[in-house]
């Protein structure tokens, strides 16, 4: 009986694609205009930029933006946090971000989270953010290369 069960177990696994295992990456590794990002942070500040309570149609959320700095042992970059993601983003937590993109915000860079990924509260990381090296304080330009 007990093989039986184990077999089922495995068809079971058959029907779901294989989950891809993530590549947790570094703070310092984030480049503009890339995305899928899965990494660990610690929440250093956050502060809410935006904050709509009534919206005119009743058929709009309110919304709510708020700029949380966020760094782990390479370097910290501004994570823009929307609606519910502020209430997980609070000070001094520990996230998971997965499926990050990073936005372009007056030529320096943003971390996001859209509805194609996710945070997740973790235990408090071992390491120290490095804050002495904010990628969002780096403007970049944008430049058109023109192939001869």
């Amino acid at each position: 009986m007990a093989s039986n069960h184990e077999e089922g177990g495995s068809d079971s696994n058959k029907k779901k694609p294989a989950k891809r295992k993530p590549v947790f990456i570094k703070v310092d590794q984030l480049k503009p205009g890339t995305t899928g990002h899965t990494l660990i942070a610690n929440v250093l500040s956050s502060n809410t930029v935006l904050n709509k309570g009534r919206p005119t149609p009743p058929s709009l959320r309110p919304t709510l933006i708020a700029e949380c700095l966020i760094g782990d042992e390479t370097g910290t970059i501004i994570f823009t946090a929307r609606n519910q993601q502020v209430d997980l983003m609070k000070t001094g937590t520990t996230v998971i971000l997965r499926n990050a993109k990073i936005d372009m915000f007056k030529g320096s860079m943003r971390l996001a989270v859209d509805k194609w990924g996710r945070i997740e509260v973790t235990e408090p990381a071992k390491f120290t953010v490095k804050e002495d090296n904010n990628l969002s304080l780096v403007e970049y330009e944008l430049v058109n290369v023109v192939e001869e």
